[in-house]
This record gives C-alpha cells, sequence and structure tokens, in this order.
C-alpha cells in the first residue's frame, strides 16, 4: 500500500508538471510572434535603410489589411481572420527579392534564440534558489546533505561502481605505485571520462583508512589503506562512498573510526556505518536541480550472529547491519518521506556466484516495495543479473572493479533522474585485467552485453547497454 499510494502522489506531480510545462510554452510562442509581428512592424513602416541595409524606404511592402489583437493569444486561443507571420512575410516580399523576408527570420529565430535563453536562465535560477532552499531545511533537520552542481539544468547523472581496495600490501595498490602511480595509466580515458563526468559518482569503500589497530584475528583478509590515498578517490571523481561491507571493522573499531575523519577531511560522504548507531543509519542527501535524492546503505556480511565486522550501537561505531531487515526498513521509509528519489546501495550475496542467492531473493521485494527506486548490489565480486523487482530496478551485483589482480568483467552503471524519477539506466561494460581497469568497446563489449542478456532474462538490453525492465 506504502508503494501504491507514494505511485500515486508521483503520478499527481507529474502530471501537474506536464501541465504548467504546457502552459509555459502556450505563453511563449504567444510572445515570440509578438515580438516578431512588432519587428516586421516597425520595419515596414521605415523609411531609410537600417542598419543591416537590406531595404530602403521605396522597397518597403505595404503593412497587411488584416491586424491581430494579440489579446487574443491568452490561452492559447486560435485567432480567427487573422494572417500568421509568415503569410505577413511573404507578402511583404513585393520587390525586394526576399531580402525582407530573409532579415525577419533571422530576428524571428534571434528573438526565439533569446527568449530560450532566457527560459533556460531563468530555470537555473530558480533551481538555484530551490537547491538552497531544500538544503538549509535538510541541515536544519541534522540530515547529511550535499549541494550538487550539475551539467544539465533538467537531469543528474549518476554513476555506480563495486568493489575498490587501496591497500599496499595487495597487488592492485603496489602496482600501482611500481608504476608510477598514474591513474590514467591504470583506468582508460574513457572510463575516467565517465566518473569525473558524473553530477554524482559513488562505489565500495571495501577497505579501512588507517594506520593503527590490529588486525581481526583468524580473519583471512584483511585490508587497510594509509589515509593519505584517499586523494585516490579525488582523482576518480568519487563523490560518495558505501562503509556498509565485511571490511570496515578489519582493524578494529579504531580503523573505522580513522575511516570516518580521513573521509570528513577529504570532504568525502559515506553512508551505511558511523561512530554510533545514530549516524550509522543516516541516509546521505543529494540537493541537485531542484530533486532531492537520498542514498542508503546496509550490509548482510557477515551472516552469523556474531560478525567481525560490529554493528554499530548508541556507545560503538559499526555498520549498518540488514541480515533482519526491520531497521533498514525504517532507514528507507524515512529517506522516502524527505526525499524524491531513492537508491539503496546494499552488501549481499555470495562471493564468486553468478546466481542471486536465497537472501537476496527474499529481501529486494521488501526493500521494492518500502519505497527505492533503485538498488544497486555488491559484494559477490562478480556480475549478477539485472531484472525488476515490485515495479524497481534491481542491479543484483556491480562486481569487481578495481579490487584484485584477476581478470575480470565488470561495469559501471549510470543513470539519469529527471522530473524526480529513472529516465535511463546504462550497462558500461568495463574488464579488470593486469591491475588495470578498462571500458570496451567492439567485440569485447558485445560479449559482456550479451552474457549480461543470458543471465538476466526479464531485461531487454540493447547494444549500447542501456537497458529496458519493462512497464
Amino acid at each position: 500500500m506504502v508503494r501504491r499510494r507514494s505511485s500515486r502522489r508521483r503520478r499527481a506531480k507529474r502530471r501537474a508538471r506536464i501541465f504548467m510545462t504546457t502552459v509555459l510554452l502556450v505563453v511563449v510562442t504567444g510572445l515570440t510572434a509578438m515580438v516578431a509581428y512588432s519587428l516586421i512592424l516597425r520595419r515596414n513602416n521605415s523609411s531609410q535603410q537600417d542598419d543591416f541595409g537590406i531595404i530602403s524606404g521605396t522597397q518597403a511592402a505595404q503593412r497587411p489589411q488584416n491586424s491581430v489583437n494579440f489579446a487574443d493569444f491568452v490561452g492559447g486561443d486560435v485567432i480567427e481572420n487573422a494572417e500568421s507571420p509568415s503569410s505577413f512575410i511573404t507578402d511583404a516580399d513585393t520587390s525586394g527579392g526576399g531580402q525582407d523576408a530573409s532579415f525577419v527570420n533571422g530576428e524571428e529565430q534571434r528573438v526565439e534564440q533569446d527568449t530560450l535563453l532566457e527560459l533556460e536562465n531563468s530555470l537555473e535560477e530558480e533551481n538555484a534558489a530551490l537547491n538552497e532552499a531544500l538544503y538549509q531545511q535538510a541541515a536544519l533537520d541534522g540530515q547529511k546533505v550535499k549541494l550538487v552542481e550539475c551539467a544539465e539544468s533538467d537531469r543528474v547523472i549518476m554513476a555506480f561502481a563495486g568493489d575498490i581496495l587501496l591497500d599496499d600490501s595487495y597487488a592492485m595498490m603496489a602496482t600501482f605505485k611500481n608504476r608510477g602511480s598514474s591513474i590514467e595509466d591504470t583506468f582508460s580515458a574513457e572510463l575516467l571520462d565517465k566518473m569525473r563526468s558524473a553530477d554524482i559518482f559513488m562505489l565500495n569503500n571495501e577497505f579501512t583508512f588507517t594506520n593503527r589497530g590490529e588486525p581481526t584475528p583468524e580473519k583471512k583478509f584483511t585490508f587497510r589503506a594509509k589515509p593519505e590515498h584517499v586523494d585516490f578517490l579525488h582523482q576518480l571523481g568519487v563523490d560518495v562512498v558505501s562503509l556498509a561491507n565485511n571490511h570496515s571493522f578489519d582493524f578494529g573499531e579504531i580503523s573505522l573510526l580513522d575511516t570516518l575523519e580521513t573521509l570528513n577531511n577529504a570532504d568525502i560522504p559515506y553512508v551505511g556505518a558511523g561512530a554510533n548507531l545514530e549516524e550509522a543509519i543516516k541516509p546521505v542527501y543529494f540537493v541537485a536541480n531542484g530533486m532531492k535524492i537520498a542514498i542508503v546503505s546496509a550490509t548482510q556480511i557477515e551472516r552469523t550472529s556474531t560478525p567481525d565486522t560490529k554493528e554499530a550501537t548508541q556507545n560503538r561505531a559499526g555498520v549498518l547491519r540488514c541480515m533482519d531487515a526491520t531497521r533498514l526498513l525504517s532507514v528507507i521509509a524515512e529517506a522516502k518521506e524527505n526525499s524524491d528519489f531513492v537508491i539503496l546501495y546494499i552488501h549481499w550475496g555470495t562471493e564468486s556466484q553468478e546466481e542471486i542467492d536465497w537472501l537476496q531473493e527474499k529481501q529486494a521485494p521488501l526493500y521494492a516495495e518500502a519505497g527505492v527506486d533503485l538498488i544497486m548490489g555488491d559484494h559477490p565480486h562478480c556480475l549478477q543479473k539485472l531484472d525488476k523487482v515490485a515495479g524497481v530496478p534491481v542491479v543484483y551485483s556491480l562486481g569487481n572493479y578495481w579490487f584484485n589482480s584477476r581478470t575480470q568483467d565488470t561495469c559501471l552503471i549510470e543513470i539519469s533522474i529527471k522530473d524526480k524519477a529513472l529516465e535511463y539506466l546504462k550497462f558500461i561494460p568495463c574488464r579488470q585485467a593486469d591491475c588495470r581497469t578498462k571500458h570496451l568497446e567492439g567485440t569485447e563489449k558485445e560479449e559482456v552485453l550479451a552474457y549480461m542478456r543470458r543471465i538476466s532474462p526479464h531485461v531487454t538490453i540493447d547494444s549500447e547497454g542501456f537497458v529496458d525492465f519493462g512497464s
């Protein structure tokens, strides 16, 4: 019922926006016609050659016999017994060899361009005012919120990637340094452009930023990166990270606290963990183009009653866990109430398993029905299917993005949010190999897309990676 009511509200809002846009277009059309007609009248009444040197007084066309009452344009009514601007131009071209028509057409185009520019500037000003109001209110409410300046005024472009590892003790970072620490030699130019040009880019921070602490006893893999390596995220264009994973506590509570401090100092928002439960459950909100987008994150892993990665409490740092979905469902409901679009970035699934597991299958509908608009999954370290669950697009696993020395297919997901709804989702095939990650083209690209089509029978993926989730 929550989902249906929210859907009805969104449809009502969308109808209202369409109506207002239609009214605006009618008004703009009327104004453009008025300006064009007034230009023609001024031109026809002139007896001297103007600055353009197009027509002399002796060549001036006679004013059309029929006149237009521009008050009739109000409400978009059709005017009877009145000539259109185009007919005026035809009548005016009596002796000037088409020169007067060229002048008027040029003036019309200039007026239309100026009018559209004014409208675009007005929209940007309105967005800026609305953004500031939304930001200030969110800040007053104690929410984690960031203002975003977008490349376009009517949509927000977001990108999502999976796991990344910046630990010097493992192959990726060691090789990166041996090669001269060049980000351009590590990620392909096309991929870097996609990451950096996105209005918001998010990935999974699968390690701690710390020089302190002791590794978790008997844990096979424990990851930590030097705090100064946070600049690597800046070079990629990262805007927000998830800490809801099974490595955020690898060197004890101090390692998580150091991670939070490092990211705060670098002005990179994080979600899914915190210094206490109150912080760990907070969504991150992004205000952009008059929209407020919420990102929520949580982890199912490790699936035991005594996990190594501790759950946050009132008095202890930790992650937001969701083996029991109750708390996460509450967080989603809060995010839905306070935003226009909700994204869940969730750590779930079984490692190295192409098929989704029982808990992914069980929980995806719960989160969809609770009000999320999009689900992004990670942890399996491989790609999993794309699907639609209870009307919500689901990317079950983003795979390893830049995590280990294996050769693995992976992806970057690009989405556009327009009018507070998902405009498109694009699967961009990539490959991790030789401690590099590159954007794929040609046969390699098609092979990955074909694989995703095979494991994702309920969606359609075109040759460019655009995904149709159906109605």
